[in-house]
């Protein structure tokens, strides 16, 4: 096999993330090849080989596998938001809990509690963050506002009938779009790094129904938003919008990056905040906050690592990398103290906000990086829960987390190959594995939430 030739075969398993296992019987040799499922029969180009193994970009897919079914979505397969969407939720759990059970099986050098995976209760309509980008449907075309395209940093795909948000998403991005084209302004070129329209922020809590919206422009040009602020508390006046707006807002970011980034944000209509509820506990969201993008489903992993954290009474426990605090302030009225840790400090000052606000006075919050802040903390933690970034912990952090000795770590990971690798750390030092368990907040696509619970060995244990 070398690079450039087209082959086909035969997708025989799926790995962690999204690689499908394609084997070619003419090459007697398998080609990694993204977005697939198993049994389909696939042609695709092979445009990688490292030590003999193939990587190939799917052209084709030439028979459907037995497993699929016609995707309720006009948009998937152009847009590169979802990839499962074809397989009925049942098998996407399967393929999901099999790809994690088998992470997890090769990382563990000792036998472990296999808790499965939890659905989400929702398959559809269970987003409650959107960012979506301006763009042109292709080179030259028509103004676009929506996701990326499959395989593409340029192009953008109309996502008006996206399934993975509400009608009120979508009532707000269609307005939103053809309000932009009504200015003639043009989008921001990532390349050229010149025009206005960037971002659409869409943010609506589910317990509350209150939304927020923020379009994101650059300061190259101006137009009229309060009229697109006007536009959109029409449609809730109008009956068009199930939700009731808590503010518009305008984010100025003239960033080289394709992030949504603040750099100066003014309210056109309402406030800048919301409110959504979890396990009774209220918080406060603005545009930016960290907060779980499935807010059903994060109920159903933070009752996950609640069981896992166990007996909490008269116990300190450490939150590292807290966000806004919600597993802090969940766990907060059955322990004696818990202490947040988190570098955003805006994301910090809403933990307090949020913590005085459902009138927890035992979680304390400090801004800054894990790796330094522990140090000055000033006590010792009976408990650690680590919820940290896609990326895992840095190597220099988990050791001076391990050295804390406590008995039990419960790690929150939103990737699994985070947590299988840093268990070779863990075990290193003293650690197993007693019980893992996947939590899906994100139907459609291939990401899932691995919660694990790790103990001390025992003594006999080591000797072993």
């Amino acid at each position: 096999m070398k690079k450039g030739q087209i082959v086909e075969g035969i997708v025989e398993k799926i790995e962690f993330p999204n690689k499908g296992k394609v084997y070619v019987p003419e090459e007697e040799q398998y080609v990694i090849v993204k977005n697939t499922v198993p049994g389909q029969k696939v042609k695709c180009s092979v445009n990688k080989m490292r030590k003999g193994k193939a990587e190939g970009r799917l052209l084709e897919v030439t028979e459907k596998s037995s497993l699929e079914k016609d995707s309720l979505c006009p948009h998937f397969g152009q847009c590169g938001g979802c990839t499962y969407q074809n397989l009925p939720y049942e098998q996407q759990l399967k393929l999901k809990e099999q790809q994690v059970h088998e992470m997890l099986e090769k990382a563990a050098d000792h036998e472990f509690q296999w808790d499965g995976i939890l659905p989400s209760p929702v398959e559809e309509a269970y987003r409650n963050k959107m960012e979506f980008s301006f763009g042109d449907e292709y080179k030259d075309g028509p103004l676009a506002l929506g996701m990326h395209k499959r395989g593409s940093f340029h192009d953008i795909v109309n996502v008006g009938e996206c399934r993975i948000v509400d009608e009120d998403f979508r009532q707000i991005l269609s307005a939103t779009l053809e309000f932009a084209k009504e200015t003639g302004l043009p989008y921001y070129h990532r390349m050229r790094h010149i025009g206005f329209f960037r971002h659409l922020l869409v943010r609506k809590a589910v317990k509350t129904g209150e939304i927020l919206v923020d379009l994101v422009t650059t300061t190259q040009n101006q137009a009229d938003l309060e009229s697109w602020a006007n536009r959109l508390v029409e449609l809730e006046k109008q009956g068009c919008l199930k939700g009731k707006i808590a503010g518009i807002l305008h984010t100025s970011n003239d960033s080289l990056a394709d992030v949504v980034k603040d750099e100066g944000t003014e309210i056109l209509y309402g406030q800048d905040y919301f409110y959504e509820i979890l396990l009774g506990l209220k918080f406060k969201i603005t545009p930016f906050s960290f907060f779980q993008t499935n807010s059903l489903g994060a109920e159903v992993l933070y009752e996950a690592a609640r069981n896992y954290v166990g007996e909490t009474k008269d116990k300190v426990i450490f939150d590292l990398y807290s966000g806004t605090g919600t597993i802090a302030q969940i766990l907060a009225p059955v322990a004696k103290k818990v202490v947040g840790v988190e570098i955003v400090e805006e994301a910090v000052r809403a933990a307090r906000e949020n913590a005085a606000l459902n009138g927890l006075d035992n979680c304390s919050f400090w801004a800054g990086d894990v790796l330094k802040v522990i140090d000055e903390l000033g006590e010792v933690p009976d408990l650690i829960v680590l919820d940290p970034p896609r990326d895992g912990v840095h190597p220099k952090a988990l050791e001076k987390i391990i050295g804390f000795g406590v008995e039990r770590i419960v790690y929150i990971a939103c990737k699994p190959t985070s947590v299988a690798r840093d268990l070779e750390m863990l075990q290193g030092r003293g650690y197993q594995m007693e019980r893992a368990v996947c939590i899906d907040l994100f139907p459609g696509t291939y990401h899932v939430e691995t919660c694990v619970l790790l103990g001390r060995k025992k003594p006999a244990e080591k000797q072993m």
